[in-house]
């Protein structure tokens, strides 16, 4: 690489002002009243709540980068955004970063942690997989504590069944016949989930969906398609045939999304 010729031979790549600390946060929330994480044009996403929090905190306007979109009424304990400030502005302990976010929040969203991260991390690109959870209460009447954090249906379901089914869902597969639509192409539809269990507690079941990533709606057409199992109202030995199929028309429902949770984001262990 030549020189440039405007810059003196010992100069720094950047002044102290334009210096960034790049930080990595963890985010919870309460998806009730927000369209999803992103900024929205009509409605309002979490992301634009955490941002405004920063602006009250630093000067220079920042962008969150998150590790997932979410979409309207879907909860996160788990989101994970990276964000640069300016080293110039940048004047409290990291300790306390979180703490003072959280004071300019509403109570529905929340930063669980705040860390310093290296300058090349990027939230959503270096994931390496999430886990989602999702909740349903089988029971004729539902539990009152659980209105927005759980789909209600009262038709008792074949747990046995709905186990087996999730099974097939492990491994790498074409899953468009669960994902929403889109108003363009995907480049490809194929993910690989390592985990789909259903966990039980008395009539609160938790679906625990884990892989590389997701499609549009994908968890939500997943446990659609294992609660219409456990109905009885898709055989078992359809489900292989649904998933090979590729076609949304022949799966399940798309469970409701206030049920759903983006429950952790993986990475991969920085080298020592």
């Amino acid at each position: 690489m030549k020189p440039n010729p405007e810059q003196p031979r010992n100069a720094p790549e950047a002044s102290a002002a334009e210096l960034k600390l790049k930080f990595k946060l963890v985010i919870a929330y309460d998806g009730t009243a927000y369209q999803g994480w992103q900024i929205q044009k009509i409605g309002t996403g979490v992301q634009e709540k955490v941002e405004d929090a920063f602006a009250k905190l630093f000067p220079a306007a920042v962008r969150l980068h998150g590790s997932s979109r979410t979409d309207t009424g879907v909860h996160a304990l788990g989101m994970v955004a990276h964000v640069e400030i300016p080293a110039a502005e940048f004047k409290m302990p990291v300790a306390r970063l979180a703490l003072a976010l959280n004071a300019f929040l509403p109570d529905d969203i929340r930063v669980l942690s705040a860390v310093r991260a290296a300058p090349k991390f990027h939230a959503r690109f270096d994931a390496t997989g999430k886990q989602y959870r999702y909740s349903v209460w089988n029971h004729h009447a539902m539990n009152p504590l659980l209105i927005t954090r759980a789909w209600h249906f009262p038709v008792k379901l074949d747990l046995a069944k709905m186990r087996a089914a999730a099974k097939l869902f492990i491994g790498r597969h074409d899953f468009r016949c669960f994902a929403g639509t889109r108003p363009y192409e995907m480049e490809s539809n194929v993910r690989t989930l390592t985990r789909c269990d259903i966990k039980k507690s008395g009539p609160h079941l938790t679906f625990i969906i884990e892989g590389d990533g997701f499609l549009y709606k994908m968890c939500r057409g997943i446990v659609g398609t294992l609660v219409q199992v456990g109905q009885g109202k898709i055989p078992l030995a359809k489900v292989g045939g649904i998933l090979a199929s590729r076609d949304r028309r022949v799966a399940g429902m798309t469970a409701p999304a206030h049920g759903l949770v983006l429950w952790k984001v993986f990475y991969r262990k920085p080298r020592k």
